[in-house]
């Protein structure tokens, strides 16, 4: 048996030919190394993250993420429900919180659920995959692991606004929270410091809707990153990680930039210095190659 098991909500944008679908196979692997077992929710739907703010109502919203604990507690109701995408930890957290808080929308909430034969305490824990690193291991655990250090790199630890508030990381600051610039130091890499731009907002799904507005919020976080010398954008966010990479070039044209800078995920950088190989690492899902970590896994 593993180590450790975990509920896993992988959410919508982990899924195969999906954007992030390089995010899931680079925890898979890290996940591999640590000795961690993801129980995934059977039968597990979207948590309508912003989309649900479009119309559809409070109780649709609310109650698309109680029934994924509600399938949770079918499942695995000893287990810490653990999310690694950074949208639907906070739907998650937030619905849990709500419905704690409110007793009639509990009772509404479960009287939609009992349409599909189910029901929901929303008692377990809701846990970023952050939050299992760093307190179920913990940075000196996680550094036993690194076998490939990820020397010479310069990296911005950039953790948007989705898991810095309302709820945050146990322990971090909100106008400064550190866990990236830790784990970068633990994997061997040199983080930016005073990074001032680390919990600015890329715009989330104003991407699709007012892009000239997100685009302007991501080119300063690229410029930040630049400033501080950054080769490359780590996140624990598939939106931060999409937008920031996605847009360079559109911003590149509009401002007369020339940003070029890779945007990878914490659990890629783990991967690689645990000395999982590049298609394991999910660097092939890179829009902009992160061309020191590709050399890294690929020796």
């Amino acid at each position: 048996m593993a180590k450790k098991e975990y509920s896993f909500y992988p959410g919508c944008s982990s899924q195969k030919a999906a954007s992030a679908s390089n995010y899931q196979t680079s925890v898979n692997s890290m996940c591999d190394v640590l000795d961690v077992q993801l129980n995934e929710i059977p039968d597990w739907n979207c948590c309508a993250a912003s989309i649900g703010y479009a119309g559809g109502g409070e109780l649709p919203r609310l109650a698309m993420s109680a029934r994924n604990m509600a399938l949770s507690e079918q499942a695995h109701p000893d287990q810490d429900i653990v999310a690694t995408c950074a949208a639907c930890w906070l739907a998650t957290k937030e619905t849990q919180e709500r419905l704690h808080n409110d007793g009639g929308l509990m009772e509404e909430t479960n009287k939609a659920l009992a349409e599909g034969g189910l029901t929901v305490k929303a008692d377990q824990n809701i846990r970023h995959m952050v939050e299992v690193l760093i307190e179920d291991f913990g940075y000196d655990a996680l550094g036993k692991h690194v076998t490939r250090p990820l020397e010479g790199i310069k990296i911005a630890g950039y953790v948007g606004c989705q898991t810095n508030r309302p709820f945050g990381i146990d322990g971090e600051s909100f106008e400064n929270p550190k866990y990236l610039d830790k784990l970068v130091e633990t994997l061997g890499a040199d983080p930016v410091n005073n990074y001032d731009r680390k919990v600015s907002c890329c715009g989330g799904a104003l991407a699709f809707s007012e892009p000239e507005k997100s685009q302007a919020l991501i080119k300063d976080i690229i410029e930040a990153a630049y400033d501080g010398g950054a080769d490359m954008i780590v996140t624990p966010c598939p939106v931060c990680q999409l937008n920031v990479e996605a847009y360079q070039g559109q911003i590149n044209k509009k401002y007369n930039t020339k940003f070029d800078i890779p945007v990878v995920y914490y659990s890629t950088l783990m991967s690689v210095a645990y000395g999982k190989s590049y298609k394991e690492s999910g660097l092939d899902g890179q829009m902009i190659k992160a061309k020191q970590l590709d050399a890294i896994a690929k020796k």
